[in-house]
């Protein structure tokens, strides 16, 4: 599957350029010319990278990763700035970005970057990201079984859906909308009560643990505590 990225840069010019770039690499690229779109974008959709302008309109490029930082912790965030001033540098890094590039580039360093920056992602990704530890429990996604010494439950399809989603997004808000699209395919109001219902299914499994709870993240989503 093509690595999705969240492009965020208000030049118009620059932003247009730099979509068409990584769109000819085979990078699926959606193009976000102020902070607050962007954030929007990416509640709605999963990204495996963000290139983040410093200097926005609106909200701008630190001010956007803490808030996908609070969604989630891991996505890489590759800043683009015009300034190079120690402090930027440093703030950048303070909130989480994974590298840092100062406005002119080469195209090709850019690229060079990115793909730096996806290798040292999936080097770090388990050797098993279908089976996950939960407290007593082992969850196996393919298999859809959740087990532990003494009990064993065969998830259904959308509750093992939901779960290992929960899993991947472990310890941060997982996107109420997010989650409708990914399982339901759509957010409409009775995909999201089937969704509640499957929610309350997964927090039964876990009610003797008390190494996992799963909780409402009010106006956002669900987050699993491990």
């Amino acid at each position: 599957m093509a690595v999705k990225i969240l492009l965020a840069e208000d030049d118009e010019n620059l932003g247009d350029l730099l979509k068409d770039y990584l769109r000819a690499k085979s990078f699926e690229t959606d193009l976000y010319e102020d902070g607050e779109r962007a954030l929007r974008g990416f509640r709605k959709k999963q990204y495996d990278l963000c290139i983040l302008d410093v200097m926005m309109p609106l909200k701008d490029g630190f001010t956007l990763a803490k808030d996908i930082r609070e969604i989630n912790e891991k996505v890489p965030i590759i800043f683009l700035t015009a300034r190079s001033m120690k402090d930027d540098v440093i703030e950048g890094f303070k909130i989480g970005a994974d590298d840092y590039i100062t406005k002119p580039f080469n195209m090709d360093e850019l690229l060079f970057r990115i793909e730096a920056v996806l290798r040292r992602v999936k080097t770090e990704m388990p050797a098993n990201p279908h089976i996950y530890t939960l407290g007593k429990y082992i969850f196996d996604s393919q298999k859809q079984f959740l087990n532990s010494s003494d009990i064993s439950y065969k998830l259904t399809t959308k509750e093992s859906d939901l779960l290992k989603l929960l899993c991947d997004n472990a310890n941060q808000v997982l996107e109420r909308n997010f989650a409708l699209k990914t399982i339901w395919e759509d957010d409409n109001y009775f995909n999201a009560r089937s969704m509640d219902v499957y929610i309350t299914k997964l927090r039964k499994y876990f009610k003797d643990e008390p190494c996992v709870e799963i909780l409402n993240v009010h106006g956002k989503g669900f987050k699993i505590v491990i």
